[in-house]
């Protein structure tokens, strides 16, 4: 039998995001999905260390390396189309649904709960709110890179992106824009030198 689903997660790249956007640095799901990954970890270790809650920010951190990876099969559809309407976006979850089952029919038995878990992790939903909230927390700061190289292409996403987070109510978050954030707005002579 074959298990191709690494073949197909390899294949990332290869699926561009802001397709519809003229970007001054193109990006694929491969590093969005990376960028997720660091920030649901970060996230997750505010919420532990910083909030004093319970979290497990490694389990966080690899659930965002597959968030995605349903778009291998799918694409990637643009935002404005999968949320036009509930049935266009009900239709969609039911594709990425059978988008799953397919790459995880591509893993050895043995290895397929482990995966099902992570690829799976919107049905629970208190885990799932963190990965999303750095999806979101990805595309903001894709925005604001593309604002600071002179795109203005992006000043309509970046002020929707902000305030979808803010409207997130997460207090993670809000750390995270309070006490992180402000990096991205430094170029590199700004950010310093190691020392």
């Amino acid at each position: 039998m074959k298990h191709d689903f690494f073949a197909y997660i390899s294949r990332m790249k290869y699926i561009a995001r802001w397709s519809l956007m003229r970007s001054t640095v193109q990006e694929n799901i491969q590093e969005h999905s990376h960028m997720v990954a660091v920030l649901a970890h970060a996230l997750g270790l505010v919420r532990r260390d910083v909030l004093g809650q319970s979290c497990d920010p490694e389990h966080l951190a690899a659930v965002a390396l597959y968030h995605d990876a349903p778009e291998i099969l799918t694409g990637d559809l643009p935002t404005p189309i999968k949320y036009h309407s509930a049935a266009i976006k009900n239709a969609y979850d039911e594709v990425e649904t059978v988008a799953v089952e397919r790459l995880l029919a591509e893993l050895p038995d043995a290895l397929r709960p482990a995966y099902r878990e992570l690829l799976t992790a919107p049905q629970r939903p208190e885990e799932y709110a963190l990965v999303k909230a750095a999806d979101r927390l990805a595309a903001y700061i894709k925005c604001v890179e593309e604002r600071k190289a002179g795109n203005s292409e992006f000043s309509s996403a970046e002020q929707a992106s902000r305030r979808k987070l803010e409207e997130l109510g997460l207090p993670e978050v809000d750390y995270f824009l309070t006490h992180l954030m402000p990096g991205f707005e430094k170029n590199l002579d700004e950010l310093g030198t190691l020392e």
